[in-house]
């Protein structure tokens, strides 16, 4: 499964990253960073309207290269002066073609707060994330023991990091409740074999609370698209190849905003 196998590449990534800068340093290079209030960002989404989450991304598993072209700093630029709500930058570099570095020049030129988009599996990624002026992290149950992920969920908030929890059915739903999720992220793309359903977003929006946002993710083509999931209750959506193959990026999101 192309999950497990991204797993298997973030443990080699970590293994080559930990070689190059210890935990202490990188712990060290994260206090040094400002963080915002976490509640803020959850609050931010919380208020009336549909709330974008745009992103940054070259290529990825299911669709190959998407922006061979790929001025990240101008994207994240344009997204921002578009009035999103957040940038995820996906920082995977082996089946995404992410890099760390994007999200650490992006969250200096953009006042929306920036998300990492990747497979943490160890708490040198969250100090990772901090370090490099990440205000929000991605954790996603299905990658996690519920065991580590109460331990990164806590670390993150330590760290005045948001949290937004990924979750893909019932079960990984209340475990992302256990923990104290504020965000939860419904994937309306199967990690398991990339098909992709807005019905699981209908689906598992009752069970989330109203007072937890609820962010849907993945297989969003056009503002339509957009605004049948706020029919559906969401707070926010996740928006990735689709606005990275548009041309004007500032439309798009002001028709999917309405």
């Amino acid at each position: 499964m192309i999950l497990d196998d991204l797993v298997q590449a973030t443990r080699a990534r970590l293994v080559k990253d930990k070689a190059a800068k210890s935990l202490a340093t990188v712990q060290a290079e994260s206090e040094h960073v400002g963080s915002l209030n976490p509640q803020a960002v959850y609050d931010s989404f919380l208020q009336p309207g549909i709330h974008i989450i745009g992103e940054v991304k070259k290529a990825s598993p299911s669709k190959g290269l998407i922006a061979p072209d790929f001025p990240y700093q101008q994207i994240a630029r344009d997204y921002d002066q578009a009035g999103v709500a957040a940038i995820s930058v996906l920082t995977e570099p082996d089946y995404f073609q992410g890099d760390l570095a994007y999200l650490e020049v992006i969250a200096g030129q953009v006042t929306a707060p920036v998300l990492r988009k990747d497979f943490i599996i160890d708490p040198y990624m969250i100090y990772q994330a901090k370090a490099a002026g990440a205000k929000i992290i991605l954790l996603i149950v299905a990658i996690l023991t519920p065991a580590d992920l109460r331990v990164y969920f806590d670390l993150a908030q330590e760290l005045g990091l948001a949290v937004l929890v990924e979750a893909h059915d019932e079960d990984e739903i209340s475990q992302a409740l256990a923990v104290g999720a504020q965000m939860i992220g419904v994937n309306n793309r199967n990690l398991k074999d990339f098909t992709v359903s807005f019905e699981n977003s209908q689906r598992l929006r009752n069970l989330v609370p109203p007072e937890v946002v609820f962010i849907a993710e993945s297989g969003v083509k056009d503002p339509a698209d957009v605004q049948a999931l706020e029919k559906l209750g969401v707070n926010g959506v996740l928006v990735g190849e689709a606005l990275m193959r548009s041309t004007d990026k500032a439309s798009f999101i002001a028709a999917a905003q309405g």
